[in-house]
This record gives structure tokens, sequence and C-alpha cells, in this order.
């Protein structure tokens, strides 16, 4: 069975992107255009990883790890956060946030850390 994946970003050129090189990859997507619509999705669909933007209307990315870390079935799902900006490695750190990536996405970045954190080679 396809690992499922939860994009969360409000770039819909950058989530179409994102989608399909998951899909090539054999992971089923499912794609949120904002933190609270993620929210919703994560709870019904029970993702087994989220890549997650940090700038985003309505609920920003480090509001939305907060209440996922809330619910006892998602708070344990693996993040990685996605930024535009470099910068934020230091609130990434104070946050405990390890993984990240800075945009634009390098795949090759990106599949190793997914490797990593779903368990595979």
């Amino acid at each position: 069975m396809a690992k499922k994946i939860l994009v969360v970003d409000d770039d819909p050129v950058g989530v179409a992107l994102m989608e399909g090189r998951l899909s090539r990859a054999g992971y089923e997507t499912l794609l949120a255009f904002n933190g609270e619509q993620g929210l919703k999705f994560a709870r019904v669909d029970q993702p087994d990883l989220i890549i997650l933007d940090v700038e985003m209307p309505e609920m920003n990315g480090y509001t939305f790890l907060t209440e996922i870390r809330k619910i006892e079935t998602l708070k344990d799902v693996p993040v990685i956060v996605l930024t535009a900006h470099e910068e934020n490695h230091k609130i990434f750190a104070r946050k405990g946030i390890a993984n990240y990536l800075i945009k634009p996405v390098n795949f090759e970045v990106l599949f190793k850390q997914m490797d990593q954190l779903l368990g595979k080679s």
C-alpha cells in the first residue's frame, strides 16, 4: 500500500509540482492549501508524513504543528517543513524542528528525508 503524504501549502503551483513528483514516486498525495484545511484532512485521512509550508494565511505552519501535536493519533506523524527563508533555520532549531527544506525544493534531498522518516532504505 502506498504511503500517504499530506502536502499543506498555499502556493498552487508548488503544490501541483509536489503532487506530480510524489505521485510519480509512488506516494498517495493529499493536498491542502491552508493550515485549517490541512488539519481537517489529517484528522480524516491519517497521513504517514506531512510536508508543511511555514508561511500561509489563516493558519501558519507553526500553529499547524502545535495543533497537530495535540491530536493523539497524529502527534507522532513526521513533518518536513518548507520555507522560502533560509534564516528560519534558527527558529526551527528553537521549536525542535529538525526536518526542513529551503524552497525551491530539491526533490532528491526531499526524497532522502522522506525515506529516513518513513523507514525506507
